[in-house]
């Protein structure tokens, strides 16, 4: 009987093996993937060109990069790194 489950269990460590090395890999692929929110992007009607003189740079929601020219976020987009400082939409305001 101790004979039958040895293939059994052999493949069961080997797909255990396998699942576990594949971990660090989904991480990281889904890191890069979620660096943009394409629905609130959409929903908010987000261009990467500013709307006249409203841009994300001067609107309250932007979180500025390093730098005023790097990309930053936005308090409206959970998630999305990758806002443009000339960018717009429609959840824009003002700075005070």
């Amino acid at each position: 009987m101790k004979d039958n489950l040895k293939p059994a269990r052999r493949q069961f460590l080997k797909m255990g093996g396998a699942a576990l090395a594949m971990i660090p890999v989904a991480v990281l692929s889904g890191n890069a993937i979620a660096a943009t929110n394409a629905g609130m992007r959409t929903s908010m009607k987000y261009q990467d060109t500013p709307n006249g003189d409203k841009d994300c740079a001067n609107c309250v929601q932007f979180v500025p990069g390093k730098t005023p020219k790097d990309l930053g976020t936005c308090k409206i987009f959970p998630g999305d790194t990758e806002i443009s400082p000339k960018a717009y939409c429609a959840a824009w305001a003002a700075k005070p």
